[in-house]
């Protein structure tokens, strides 16, 4: 069975980091290229479930061995796949395994902005609740994953005063590069994201083959397959460099070691935020990645270069937590919220909502902020099921919407 928990849609194109790693290794030719750190690019080697390898190596190595050999590296990158909860349990264990290492620790965050810090640090000093954390910080509007996917990470962080830092830019500005570059942004905004560079052409081969790889709408395909591309690297670049620079400049700040944690598309083959971070700076760093390995086969090969250490995970045969698959946004006027489309994907995708549905309620509560919406539905777990009540030209109906975990492929049938 060949996994990829989200497909690319339409709407979530730019979310391409979830291409990277985040299926079967068989299946995935992102994995396997030869490209990355020219003494590996050449070789490969074979990951098994619960096994991590080492690049220098190229053998299996003990997880406190390889701790050890991240000593001396200021910046430690560890990828994920977004909605897989085995590789967020990796991180929080590399996580506990450095701190208890160097006490020195700071973590970096792809799911939040730069501007998001004042929260963040209310977090990490024991200020707020997780539920007042994921209300104040927009936890749902920042980020499309459930908080459950993360939430370990988050507790240790705060169990023990690890600063966190947001390293992302705001969406509007990372949208307005892809739309028309990053030369259109304001004064004010290029100084929220340095401008990438465009030009590596290892980079490049590897966003390629991660966007010819996405399960991309046939009508979006054709003449303008290359423009759109371009668009995606633009922004994929934009991610790299913000991302990287702020990194470093939460390494200045605190003085202490720093973990980003950032989806694998951003790290593999040490490419992205990775390589711009220590071209800048010349610091020493390690990156981690995590690969599924399939249930049908004992392993997965896959380029030795794809990281420093690679960290074969058993295939999941579904996320964690749902996904909603539903987007809502406000109207002028309007105190309810807007279905914003018609769900592609996720738990919602077949149910009968329709774009411009309008929310009544939702188990009898009426909500008026999207955020709020999303914490409740994130409560269901795979087998739940809420009623919504919706006004569709003029009517007024209900639709019920039920969190089925994902049906069994063929290839798992047998």
């Amino acid at each position: 069975m060949k996994m990829r928990f989200v497909a690319v849609s339409a709407a979530a194109l730019v979310v391409l980091t979830l291409a990277a790693a985040g299926q079967d290794a068989a299946g995935d030719k992102s994995l396997s290229l030869k490209i990355g750190a020219p003494r590996f690019k050449d070789k490969t080697v074979d990951i098994v479930p619960g096994q991590i390898v080492s690049a220098e190596s190229g053998t299996a190595l003990p997880f406190a061995k390889m701790i050890q050999e991240m000593k001396a590296s200021r910046l430690v990158y560890v990828g994920e796949t977004h909605n897989s909860l085995a590789m967020h349990n990796m991180q929080a264990r590399i996580i506990e395994a450095l701190w208890e290492q160097d006490r020195n620790l700071a973590l970096g965050l792809e799911m939040f902005p730069a501007g998001a810090q004042d929260v963040l640090n209310k977090w990490s000093l024991g200020i707020l609740s997780e539920e007042e954390f994921i209300r104040e910080s927009q936890w749902y509007l920042t980020w499309n994953f459930n908080f459950g996917f993360y939430r370990a990470i988050f507790a240790f962080a705060k169990d023990h005063k690890i600063p966190i830092y947001g390293l992302n830019a705001p969406k509007d500005v990372i949208t307005k590069i892809r739309m028309i570059g990053w030369d259109a942004l304001s004064d004010a905004e290029k100084l929220l994201v340095p401008k990438p560079d465009l030009n590596h052409q290892e980079h490049r081969q590897l966003i390629r083959t991660i966007f010819e790889s996405a399960d991309i709408p046939p009508a979006m395909k054709g003449a303008g397959l290359d423009m759109m591309f371009e668009g995606l690297y633009r922004s994929q670049s934009a991610w790299d460099e913000v991302m990287a620079a702020n990194a470093l400049e939460a390494l200045r700040r605190e003085q202490k070691r720093v973990v980003v944690l950032a989806g694998s598309g951003h790290l593999i083959y040490n490419l992205g935020i990775n390589r711009r971070a220590f071209e800048k700076s010349r610091i020493p760093y390690k990156t981690v990645i995590g690969v599924f390995v399939g249930k049908e086969r004992p392993a997965a090969t896959v380029a030795r270069s794809l990281g420093d250490y690679v960290w074969g995970t058993a295939e999941e045969t579904e996320p964690g937590f749902p996904s909603v698959g539903l987007g809502f946004k406000k109207v002028n006027g309007l105190a309810n919220l807007i279905v914003e489309a018609k769900p592609m994907d996720g738990a919602a995708k077949g149910a009968d909502f329709e774009k411009g549905d309008v929310v009544l309620s939702v188990d009898g509560q009426a909500f008026s902020d999207a955020n709020e919406i999303r914490m409740y539905l994130a409560r269901f777990g795979w087998g739940g099921e809420t009623k919504f009540r919706v006004l569709r030209n003029g009517t007024e109906k209900d639709v019920v919407l039920m969190f089925k975990p994902p049906a069994p492929s063929p290839e798992t049938k047998k």
